[in-house]
């Protein structure tokens, strides 16, 4: 029975996308199947980072509707790894409802190792619907204080849905700006007042952002895939470090 991993955060512009992305391709390069569903609807972008959208035309509404068959919009990222993406809708106004999405997760997860969900920033409608079948969730922040006050928000969220394995992500980390900005003693402070535990320090990379704008995302060899990487171990119970050198 395959594992149900939420990737959410606070708010906007921490690259959670980008997270959920190279989980599932480090979890796709160690021979897993996985199925990624984006369901931010209205600001879709999974699409883009494996080079899928040309060849879109259902998406998760489409399934959820019965407008076509689940296979139908279940686009295989590459011929080498068993990775497959569903689309989010174009448009907001498409949503799906939380016990559809989690009643086509049942019929389903049996099928994959793991399936991702990429969330809608924020504590919203979208996040019920995205949260609402996971077993586990990351959440993604970055080392600041609006974002980690949208971390508590997700926590407390997640504790009401009963949500209990949690845990953190820092993204997009830059020691010297870290340092410079002065706003927190250490990282200690930054993980206590987010209030779970770490599972991974991911540092800020241009090489991720410009294959994830080319469609290129399984060709990642940078330093973020290997954490991405040590991720996916961590989350199997394989016992690595967590923060590596930044």
């Amino acid at each position: 029975m395959g594992k149900v991993i939420v990737v959410a955060s606070g708010k906007g512009g921490t690259g959670k996308t980008t997270v959920c992305a190279g989980v599932a391709a480090a979890f796709a390069k160690e021979n897993k199947r996985v199925l990624l569903i984006d369901c931010d609807s209205g600001m879709r972008g999974v699409d883009m980072m494996f080079g899928i959208s040309d060849r879109l035309v259902y998406d998760i509404s489409d399934i959820i509707s019965g407008g076509c068959e689940n296979r139908d919009a279940f686009y295989k990222a590459s011929a080498d790894f068993e990775l497959y993406c569903v689309a989010a809708p174009l448009y907001a106004d498409d949503e799906v409802s939380p016990s559809l999405l989690k009643e086509l997760i049942e019929r389903i997860k049996d099928d994959f190792d793991y399936i991702l969900i990429d969330s809608p920033a924020g504590t919203g409608s979208g996040f019920v619907t995205a949260a609402y079948a996971a077993d586990t969730a990351l959440v993604v922040i970055n080392a600041e204080p609006i974002s980690i006050r949208g971390c508590q928000n997700i926590r407390k969220r997640l504790e009401t849905m009963s949500v209990k394995d949690v845990r953190l992500v820092i993204n997009r980390f830059e020691k010297e700006r870290f340092c410079k900005m002065g706003l927190y003693e250490d990282l200690d402070e930054v993980i206590d007042e987010a209030g779970l535990r770490l599972i991974a320090l991911i540092p800020e990379d241009v090489r991720v952002t410009a294959l994830c704008q080319r469609g290129e995302l399984l060709n990642n060899w940078s330093q973020a895939s290997l954490i991405f990487s040590a991720v996916t171990k961590r989350i199997e119970g394989v016992d690595v470090p967590v923060i590596a050198k930044v």
